[in-house]
């Protein structure tokens, strides 16, 4: 029989656990609370010990009875305290460390005493010597002490000699590494990092920004005596830079932070990307720096690099990546889920270790890059075939990404979106997959701005929704086949239909532009457009009416939420419940305004939800 080893990352903000089951190397979860588990350990006001999602929860509460990104103290001589007691590092460690074996003990029916440990590259000896004695504490043998790159490097487990540069920045520290990979060998050639900077900081940033703006607005300092609402604007903050990864703005709200002279305070506020990338460019640009002495230290320049591996959740922001291929001339790999590439590495080791045959982990990543076309201009000319890329190729499934765009003249009441599978800036050279008509768009001076969002499933299915966000309007197609290759034929029908969208173009080229776009086979696309106007039932009505198909899609939406209650942070789903309410009761009582209102709230928060996941 052979040995039952796990490999484990003890992250600053998550950890987890990964080992070798039905023939092959996967992350475990609790069941409950999926497979990342928060490294945040507390005791509640009645000493009961919670480790994991139930000890974040109480943070904003019992910011005293909590503590968080404890890995940042590791090998240090400070204590932290949990109520009336104290704790070393290492007896927090131990703890999640624990959790994380209760885990797999759980998955495997037997207990488990062995594991390989990550830690950054740049841990001293002390840090080290802290990690071995956290998995005494909690049980563990620590068979091996694993560098985070090796682990992200063997996640990778190319066999070819190559070098590459391992890009990890996590939520509380940011390491570089230039490694050379050969087979089973991985040669850390130079490291360089700071363990006082990452996601964290990030989160920082934009919870500065919110008290900022709540301060202008209301003249309440919200860091100074109100540790409750700071704690909520946190997590609120954090909540905003994962949406940002995935969708151009989102909308803080958090209603009652404060209550003055009986007066609740409420916190409103869109933040863009934009906005938020310009506040983490100058860390990001911190990290450019450790890139540098990286290869300095390894006598490498960015010509010698065959892959940028990206690790830890902080690099699912886009700058992350833009700025990389700019330093290098690189395109950053992702085809594994940056919060559980180090842990699959060390899954892969402890597997090796235990007597399994392990190569690499098998990830399904999309081969393809998808996106759309749209008005920008080439050779100085405007060109309505530029093409935007939404969801990149070599990205791991599922996936989920939006973009926003504009109108491109005023009063335009409708825009037309054309799907596109390549690589080619001009989308007339790549293949032409669907299209559909957004009508019914609102008329206004200022330039409209409608969010193209795209989502790819493991069965290869492609949901490309456009979305007016003043309004809500909406309309989306299903493209079935998406990840299957294209036949010579389809191939050239969707040239044939190419050229007779560029003849018409250049037909038109001094007509004013209504928005451009277009369409796959009647078998691959299925079309849903939500209604123009609401109207209540009327005793003549028959057939299916504008009410009947609102109040049907606002119960469609209901059950769809419900099923996705379990995934939802404590706001969402307390609102998502409260709206599943109005959109029955408005139902029932034939209230066509209440329910457009109520279906348009919830159809928002689902995005957003269904964005993260």
């Amino acid at each position: 029989m052979r040995d039952l080893i796990v490999g484990i990352d003890l992250g600053t903000t998550n950890s987890e656990v990964a080992a070798f089951i039905s023939g092959k190397v996967r992350v475990l979860g609790s069941g409950k609370t999926g497979n990342l588990l928060p490294s945040v350990v507390g005791l509640s006001p009645s000493g009961e010990l919670l480790v994991g999602e139930a000890a974040r929860n109480q943070l904003v509460l019992y910011p005293e009875r909590t503590v968080r990104s404890i890995k940042r103290k590791m090998g240090s001589k400070e204590t932290v305290t949990l109520g009336d007691r104290q704790f070393t590092p290492p007896e927090i460690s131990a703890l999640i460390l624990r959790e994380l074996a209760t885990w797999a003990s759980r998955e495997f029916q037997q207990a488990v005493d062995r594991a390989v440990i990550t830690v950054p590259a740049y841990f001293s000896d002390i840090q080290r010597q802290a990690t071995r004695e956290a998995a005494a504490l909690a049980g563990l043998e620590a068979v091996r002490i694993l560098n985070e790159p090796t682990a992200a490097s063997l996640a990778y487990g190319e066999g070819s000699r190559h070098t590459a540069m391992v890009y990890d920045l996590g939520g509380g520290t940011f390491d570089v590494s230039i490694v050379a990979l050969e087979g089973d060998i991985t040669e850390v050639l130079a490291s360089h990092g700071n363990n006082r900077l990452g996601g964290d900081d990030f989160n920082d940033l934009l919870a500065n920004h919110l008290f900022s703006a709540f301060q202008a607005k209301h003249g309440i300092d919200l860091r100074a005596g109100h540790p409750v609402a700071r704690a909520r604007v946190w997590w609120a903050a954090e909540e905003a830079k994962r949406r940002l990864s995935f969708a151009p703005e989102v909308t803080v709200r958090e209603e009652a932070l404060v209550t003055i002279n009986g007066k609740p305070l409420h916190m409103e506020l869109e933040i863009t990307r934009e906005q938020y990338e310009s506040m983490i460019r100058p860390l990001l640009e911190q990290t450019l720096e450790s890139v540098s002495k990286a290869l300095a230290d390894a006598r490498k320049g960015p010509s010698d690099l065959d892959a940028i591996l990206l690790v830890g959740g902080s690099t699912r922001t886009p700058l992350v990546s833009r700025m990389l291929e700019e330093r290098t001339g690189l395109t950053p790999r992702e085809e594994i889920h940056p919060d559980l590439c180090v842990a699959l590495g060390a899954g892969v080791l402890a597997s090796r270790l235990a007597g399994h045959e392990v190569e690499r982990v098998l990830v399904d990543v999309s081969p393809y890059s998808f996106g759309v076309s749209y008005l920008g201009e080439r050779g100085g000319i405007p060109y309505p075939h530029c093409y935007k890329p939404i969801l990149r190729r070599n990205t791991p499934l599922p996936i989920t990404r939006t973009e926003r765009f504009y109108t491109s003249h005023p009063y335009q009441e409708e825009v037309r979106i054309c799907v596109y599978e390549g690589e080619d800036e001009d989308a007339l050279r790549d293949i032409l997959v669907g299209d559909f008509q957004v009508q019914g768009l609102t008329p206004m001076r200022d330039l409209n701005e409608v969010l193209c969002r795209m989502s790819l499933d493991l069965d290869g299915i492609l949901h490309v929704t456009a979305i007016e966000k003043r309004s809500g309007l909406s309309k989306h197609i299903t493209i079935a086949r998406a990840l299957e290759a294209k036949s010579e034929v389809e191939i050239a029908a969707a040239r044939k239909r190419l050229e007779a969208l560029y003849s018409t173009w250049q037909g038109e080229q001094d007509t004013e532009e209504e928005g451009a776009l277009l369409m796959g086979s009647a078998e691959e696309l299925e079309n849903e457009e939500s209604p123009e106007a609401l109207q209540a039932p009327s005793e003549n009505s028959t057939g299916e009416d504008n009410w009947s198909v609102a109040s049907r899609e606002g119960l469609q939406l209901v059950e769809r939420s419900r099923q996705l209650l379990e995934q939802m942070h404590e706001e969402d789903r307390e609102e998502v419940i409260d709206l599943n309410a109005q959109i029955e009761t408005a139902v029932k009582a034939g209230d066509a305004s209440a329910l457009q209102q109520a279906t348009h709230d919830l159809r928002e928060v689902l995005f957003f939800v269904e964005g993260r996941a």
